[in-house]
């Protein structure tokens, strides 16, 4: 796909399936434009992954994207998988490829994701269940924790320590107005998915009543001083991400 090529109204960012290095043991990977349900409406995203390299060598590869075979071959020159590993309940759809790929990784599921895949009819292989403590397997290099407080979603929110990369599939969203048409920008401002980036609209009106419980979790994340932060959705915080962090979970104070 090019770089002028739109997909659903939104503009990709382009090149897509191919690694992108972050820093020194992530790379990131952007995929294509997925469509989301919201009741009625049917909004497009785009998509993207991250790798990290652990100290084992192993590749940990969170909310995979959906696979190419250019795409596999440049994985399978970074090393060997050993992790699949669902963020939340939305991230779940290209796990059954990957995990064919490498039968051996481990897939990893999120609170709620086992539910989700059912009620939708795929059959996700999952192995394991994240909780709010990194698996030994990864904890020397990765921290985690479960973003509690919306009934909407819970996320496993990941911070590379290498780098001091935070890591958020859904609770915050940062689309560029430039690659979205007009005719969907405001449906996306109206869900607080636009750049300069905001948690979603469905997350934050789930979350009355339970700001304590998610404000707890946001300081727990922000302990961990970010200097970057990648989305699954939208521009990258690629500096000054403690700043950024803070106004968009300025709902929550």
């Amino acid at each position: 796909m090019t770089p002028l090529e739109w997909s659903d109204g939104i503009l990709p960012y382009a090149p897509l399936s191919t690694l992108k290095p972050l820093s020194d043991g992530i790379w990131w990977v952007d995929g294509p434009v997925i469509k989301m349900s919201y009741g009625p409406v049917s909004l497009p995203f785009p998509t993207r992954m991250a790798i990290i390299r652990l100290r084992s060598g192993g590749l940990w590869i969170w909310s995979p994207t959906a696979p190419t075979p250019e795409l596999f071959a440049e994985i399978d020159a970074l090393g060997h998988v050993e992790h699949l590993v669902s963020p939340n309940r939305f991230h779940y759809a290209a796990i059954p490829a990957w995990k064919k790929r490498y039968p051996r990784a481990t897939a990893w599921a999120s609170p709620g994701v086992r539910e989700r895949a059912r009620s939708q009819n795929i059959d996700v292989p999952f192995d394991a269940d994240l909780d709010d403590n990194a698996p030994s397997s990864w904890a020397d290099d990765i921290d985690q924790l479960v973003f509690r407080g919306s009934r909407f979603m819970e996320e496993v929110v990941f911070f590379h320590k290498a780098s001091s990369t935070l890591i958020l599939a859904d609770l915050v969203m940062a689309l560029e107005r430039e690659r979205v048409r007009p005719h969907l920008r405001w449906l996306l401002a109206l869900g607080g998915t636009l750049w300069p980036g905001h948690t979603p609209s469905e997350v934050r009106v789930t979350s009355w009543g339970r700001r304590p419980r998610a404000r707890a979790c946001y300081q727990q994340m922000m302990a961990w001083r970010p200097r970057r932060a990648l989305f699954a959705h939208g521009r990258l915080y690629l500096d000054d991400a403690a700043a950024q962090l803070e106004r968009a979970f300025a709902w929550m104070r």
